[in-house]
């Protein structure tokens, strides 16, 4: 196992529950500022403690083009520097997303976890690209190198599969083993297939013993970028705790860590490979 991003204290994770939020996110340049204003009135009223922002939720969605540019690129990576900076004004104490970076010279989409009072932790860049209409990330950016690691937020172990990466069902099988109660999946989907990422949703949260959270970008259909929206909360039992609307595009949670740390050790969870 390969742990990063270890915040704040341990402590038993049968003494805790916890208030998670998801959402759907527009990230149009004329609703961005909006989004991020009603998501920070939210989780106030909601009293959250932790959230997870889209795939690349503070820019344009880049790959809905199949002409990279190093100038959107830079301007992408700027962008959400710039409102990760400032993900203080949510009054939460996490918040988990991804990013475009530049390493080495190499574009990635990167995941994050950024904590109140701690440096930003970064540990896991995208490794299954899609290349299709609306979805050239193959043709944006580069591959991480598969590496599956976790991170920690408290006393809470925190898996991600970045959107795609989720189909791939033995990600979800590697962060079980890891002991890890949370597995966020930030998406940027289309509308149309919101059904079956739900059932991809829940089947990644019974293979992995975990609560499955995602959010996903969205503009309302036919405006802006093919991005079709529904964040989930998903028990590890596979169970739909609640998911996002156009109507109300925020969402809620209180979860049991507790509960999936016992999960894994039920069926299938303990099945040998």
């Amino acid at each position: 196992e390969i742990l990063s991003g270890l915040v704040g204290s341990e402590m038993c994770i049968r003494d805790r529950m916890m208030r998670v939020t998801v959402c759907q996110f527009d990230n149009r340049p004329d609703y961005l500022e909006t989004s991020f204003l009603l998501l920070a009135e939210h989780v106030r009223d909601n009293q959250s403690e932790f959230v997870l922002v889209p795939e690349m939720s503070f820019s344009s969605w880049l790959a809905a083009s199949d002409k990279p540019t190093d100038a959107a690129w830079r301007a992408a990576v700027k962008a959400h520097g710039e409102m990760i900076a400032r993900l203080g004004e949510l009054g939460v104490q996490a918040v988990m997303g991804t990013r475009p970076v530049m390493d080495g010279g190499s574009r990635r989409n990167r995941a994050y976890l950024w904590a109140e009072g701690a440096e930003l932790a970064e540990f896991h860049d995208k490794w299954n690209l899609p290349d299709e209409e609306d979805y050239w990330e193959a043709t944006w950016y580069d591959r991480g190198d598969k590496r599956f690691s976790t991170t920690r937020y408290k006393d809470v172990r925190i898996g991600v599969t970045i959107c795609t990466e989720m189909w791939f069902f033995e990600h979800a099988r590697s962060y079980g083993k890891q002991q890890a109660p949370l597995l966020c999946v930030p998406r940027a989907t289309p509308h149309g297939s919101t059904d079956k990422w739900l059932a991809g949703g829940q089947a990644a949260a019974v293979v992995s013993g975990a609560y499955c959270l995602s959010s996903n970008l969205y503009n309302p259909k036919g405006v802006g970028d093919n991005l079709g929206g529904l964040g989930w909360v998903i028990d590890p039992e596979g169970n739909v705790l609640g998911t996002t609307t156009p109507e109300h595009p925020f969402l809620t949670v209180e979860i049991d860590p507790a509960f999936a740390e016992r999960s894994k050790k039920t069926y299938p969870r303990y099945v040998a490979d």
